[in-house]
C-alpha cells in the first residue's frame, strides 16, 4: 500500500474529522455524500463507513453534535439558569448558535427526532432537561411545561426570523438586543417583572 493511502486510511480521530467536515460542507452549502465528506476529510472513499452506515447516520450525528455545542453555549457547566437574566441570556445564545450555524441549526430541528437513534434522542433531551430544570428553579409556582413550550416558541421563531431575513440579523448587538427586549416584554405583558 503506497504511503499516503496508509496515511489517509490510519487517521488519528477518523470520526471527529468526518464530522468536522460534512459540518463544513453542510455550512458552506455544498452537497455531501459520504464519498464527499471523506474527500474533504482526506480518507479512503470507505473510511466513512467505519462509523456512518449512511447519509442518514452521518447527519443524525451532526444534529447530536449540534444539541451539544447548543446545551454548552447556554450553559458551560450544564448548571441551569438561577435568574430570568441568565433565562433570557440562554435564549439569546440559542438565537446566536442559529445565527452562526445555521445549517447545523436547520438539520437539528428541521426533521422529527428519530426515536430509535438514542444518541439524538439523548441529546435533544437533555437540552429540553436544562430548559426545565432553568424553568422550575426560576419559576417554582409555575406551569412549567407550558412555560417551555412558550418561551421555545418565542425563542425559536426569532431565531427563524432572523435566519429568513425578515428581521435583520447583521448586527449581533442588536440581535441580542432584540431577544432580550422580546423576552422581556412578554413576561411583562403576563404581570411579571421584565
Amino acid at each position: 500500500m503506497p504511503a499516503s493511502a496508509r496515511d489517509a486510511y490510519h487517521h488519528g480521530d477518523l470520526r471527529t474529522a468526518l464530522l468536522e467536515a460534512a459540518s463544513e460542507m453542510l455550512e458552506a452549502g455544498e452537497n455531501f455524500s459520504l464519498r464527499a465528506v471523506a474527500r474533504r476529510a482526506g480518507v479512503s472513499q470507505t473510511a466513512p463507513y467505519r462509523h456512518f452506515a449512511d447519509r442518514e447516520a452521518l447527519e443524525s450525528a451532526l444534529a447530536v453534535r449540534g444539541f451539544d455545542d447548543l446545551r454548552q453555549r447556554l450553559s458551560l457547566d450544564g448548571s441551569p439558569a438561577r435568574s430570568e437574566e441568565e433565562l433570557i441570556e440562554f435564549a439569546v445564545a440559542y438565537v446566536r448558535f442559529a445565527l452562526n450555524r445555521p445549517a447545523v441549526f436547520k438539520l437539528m430541528f428541521g426533521q422529527e427526532c428519530d426515536d430509535s437513534n438514542d444518541d439524538r434522542v439523548r441529546a435533544a433531551a437533555e437540552l429540553r432537561a436544562l430548559l426545565a430544570d432553568s424553568l422550575r428553579d426560576v419559576f417554582p409556582g409555575a406551569d412549567h411545561d407550558s412555560l417551555a413550550v412558550a418561551l421555545w416558541a418565542l425563542t425559536h421563531g426569532l431565531a427563524f426570523l432572523h435566519l429568513d431575513g425578515k428581521l435583520a440579523a447583521s448586527d449581533p448587538s442588536a440581535v441580542a438586543s432584540r431577544v432580550r427586549g422580546s423576552v422581556g416584554a412578554l413576561r411583562s405583558a403576563f404581570g411579571g417583572p421584565a
